[in-house]
């Protein structure tokens, strides 16, 4: 169905924000600034199984790609087993995807990037605002940038028990986890969202380890996607020949009530790129690069462990979304992940790519199929 606006009708859930009770000090996780001994406890690198190097491009098709994105991601990520998801925030299309099959995949555990879908939460529940000082111990205080920046984890635990698990739920739902990112790709296989809290810490875990939770590359790359151009979640498009990239008409999946929020959580994207946990990424003050690194060994994935950074750039208004998900073992972490990114966007701007590129104008065609039916 065709409009050139859209409106969207909020469920009720919101409305139980102002009634919603604190957890009781029985139910509520414990959350420390001090890691745990079994926490600090070193994993031996004989206990990873899944590989860190590998050929990720086999088995691709590329016939509707962007070859100089694809060849820009490719030589970034190198010899690492993983993959890279190339978006255009813009209108939804995939410019490339390096390693397809892992990225159709059904998902894995969205380790620390998931904090962007509390602080959007918090912010929209008004349980926080940018610079509003949490107390995480008896002397130690953070707010909301400095927590992105430096991934801490009480802080966003805290934001989780706060939330309630049915605004956690609601919220990461919303902003597109547990559903299929994309429109018209078969090989793609949703993310898991939990119906209930995960036995293993909780709100507080889910929060900030994603416990519970797998999470797409294309799902993360859709949000960011939306974190980008001011709310619009687009469903992502993957042109499989020149002729489907040179007809690609967007389609938005739906309109997040974000565009308020987003100004509040840039500074602390942008601060793990400056001075946190993804300064692997950056390469030009003037070109800057806004993400969120994740780091965590995946729990339905033995012997697997994930290095995730989801980003955008904007230069000069020109925008471009870079997702790379790596799994294997000691070598594998979200600053190498970042780091593989920033390879990515500093390629193309080599190429000239942001001069020549072009905003689109969203196409507002409206899926009504599954917009609101949870």
């Amino acid at each position: 169905m065709q409009a050139s606006t859209a409106t969207r009708t909020r469920p009720p859930v919101r409305a139980a924000k102002v009634t919603a009770k604190a957890p009781t000090s029985a139910a509520r996780p414990a959350i420390s600034a001090k890691r745990s001994p079994a926490a600090r406890r070193p994993v031996s690198r004989n206990a990873w199984s899944a590989p860190s190097y590998a050929d990720s491009t086999a088995g691709d098709r590329t016939e509707g790609e962007d070859l100089t994105v694809r060849a820009s991601a490719v030589a970034a990520l190198g010899p690492y087993h993983g993959s890279v998801v190339v978006v255009d925030p813009h209108s939804g299309r995939i410019l490339s995807i390096v390693n397809q099959k892992l990225a159709f995949r059904s998902g894995f555990q969205p380790c620390s990037t998931i904090k962007i879908v509390a602080a959007l939460a918090a912010l929209s529940e008004g349980i926080i605002e940018r610079g509003t000082e949490m107390r995480l111990g008896r002397q130690t205080t953070m707010n909301l940038t400095e927590a992105l920046a430096r991934s801490n984890n009480p802080y966003f635990a805290q934001l989780g028990v706060k939330l309630g698990f049915e605004r956690v739920h609601y919220y990461s739902r919303l902003f597109g986890l547990g559903e299929k990112a994309g429109l018209n790709i078969p090989e793609e296989e949703p993310g898991i969202l939990p119906s209930s809290p995960p036995a293993n810490g909780g709100v507080g875990m889910m929060m900030s380890f994603g416990e519970g939770i797998a999470q797409t590359p294309l799902e993360l790359a859709a949000l960011l996607s939306a974190i980008a151009n001011g709310g619009t979640l687009h469903y992502l498009q993957y042109p499989r020949t020149r002729q489907e990239a040179e007809h690609f008409v967007p389609r938005v999946k739906r309109h997040l009530d974000i565009a308020q929020w987003i100004p509040e959580v840039k500074p602390g994207l942008m601060g793990a790129v400056e001075f946190g946990t993804a300064r692997r990424a950056a390469y030009d003050p003037n070109e800057p690069i806004y993400g969120k690194t994740g780091t965590c060994t995946d729990k339905r994935e033995a012997g697997t462990h994930l290095g995730w950074f989801g980003s955008f750039n904007d230069v000069n208004g020109q925008r471009l979304v870079v997702v790379v998900l790596l799994t294997g073992g000691h070598a594998v972490n979200g600053p190498v992940a970042s780091g593989i990114a920033g390879n990515v966007y500093r390629g193309l701007s080599g190429r000239n790519f942001f001069a020549g590129q072009r905003a689109t104008s969203p196409v507002a065609l409206i899926s009504t199929g599954n917009c609101c039916n949870w």
